[in-house]
């Protein structure tokens, strides 16, 4: 039954709610009626320029709004599916770093060739200029990195006092430290002489070095430092040390910084059974800083009381 009134129709709006403001009514030709100027904002389509009034009738006298609907959940299934891929990759990004990850990272900073060059012109009677060369040698069953490690006067290089095995780790998760870099003696040293410096076909192989590692000199647990600091990593042994009977000492301490520029600093102490230092720096750690940053040779003025020093330290280091 129809009625000589205008029936009134609604546009809805991008935000959910209704304005027929915009919406004009004309009549057509056969009687029916078609809107004018209505538009839904937020998807972007058109109503179409006729719309008879009848056909919005599901033959029950309901007005239909079955296709609104379906683009109102349309529209809520596609913002869901935008938050949960945005909440996925933000848990992509902000994953927090694993203790491998960071001895990875350890296994890199401690990687390459330094030089304490500018601490030994600023303190030459207290530090020598000393030379680090550290690289890759093999990877243990258990994911471990083994690092060769050898350490010399910078004049005399190519003849190592030091010679070392890192093994570069994960700490366990029972301990409250991210890596740990344990040092291990080397049964022939004379066969990893240069090790670094040498093609990689000349070296001896990976599993070689694994059967090469000798005994267990200490461990250093580094753990990440904090959000500004200079430093990525810094750590010590525990505080009673690693035993050490070299030069009159009882126990060992070492303590280990690694900063973000790629500097190493080494502070390497003994003591004995009274607790007196006997070798070892005493006012602060080595100061190693990679060869980019190096200013190169000792300045000439420091070289002659250098040159006497380092003459000494390599006899009373060469047992070490």
């Amino acid at each position: 039954m129809s009625t000589s009134s205008t029936p009134t129709h609604r546009s809805r709006s991008s935000s959910g709610s209704f304005d027929a403001s915009s919406v004009v009514f004309r009549d057509l030709d056969d009687g029916s009626q078609s809107v004018t100027g209505a538009s839904d904002a937020g998807e972007s389509y058109s109503l179409g320029e006729s719309y008879k009034a009848n056909d919005s009738s599901d033959g029950s006298g309901n007005n239909g709004g079955g296709g609104g609907r379906g683009r109102m959940v349309l529209g809520l299934v596609i913002k869901a599916a935008c938050l949960i891929g945005g909440a996925f990759l933000l848990r992509k990004l902000t994953k927090s770093t694993t203790r491998r990850d960071h001895a990875r990272a350890v296994a890199q900073a401690l990687t390459g060739e330094k030089y304490s060059t500018e601490q030994a012109a600023r303190d030459p009677m207290t530090y020598f200029n000393l030379r680090l060369l550290t690289c890759p040698a093999a990877v243990l069953p258990d994911g471990g990195q083994v690092l060769y490690f050898e350490q010399a006067f910078w004049r005399t290089s190519e003849r190592p006092y030091r010679q070392r095995f890192y093994n570069v780790k994960p700490c366990p998760k029972e301990m409250k430290c991210d890596v740990e870099v344990g040092s291990y003696a080397i049964r022939d040293i004379e066969e990893y002489k240069n090790f670094c410096d040498r093609p990689k076909n000349q070296r001896p192989q990976s599993d070689e070095v694994i059967k090469d590692m000798a005994e267990h000199l200490n461990t250093v647990y580094l753990s990440a430092c904090e959000r500004g600091r200079r430093c990525l990593y810094e750590g010590s042994t525990p505080p009673g040390g690693f035993p050490n009977s070299w030069n009159g000492a009882s126990r060992c301490t070492s303590e280990l910084t690694i900063y973000r520029n790629g500097e190493v600093h080494c502070w390497d102490r003994a003591y004995d059974d009274d607790g007196n230092q006997v070798w070892g720096a005493r006012q602060g750690p080595y100061e190693f800083k990679p060869t980019s940053s190096s200013n190169g040779p000792l300045i000439q003025s420091d070289v002659a009381s250098s040159k006497q020093m380092e003459e000494t330290a390599i006899a009373n280091m060469a047992k070490d």
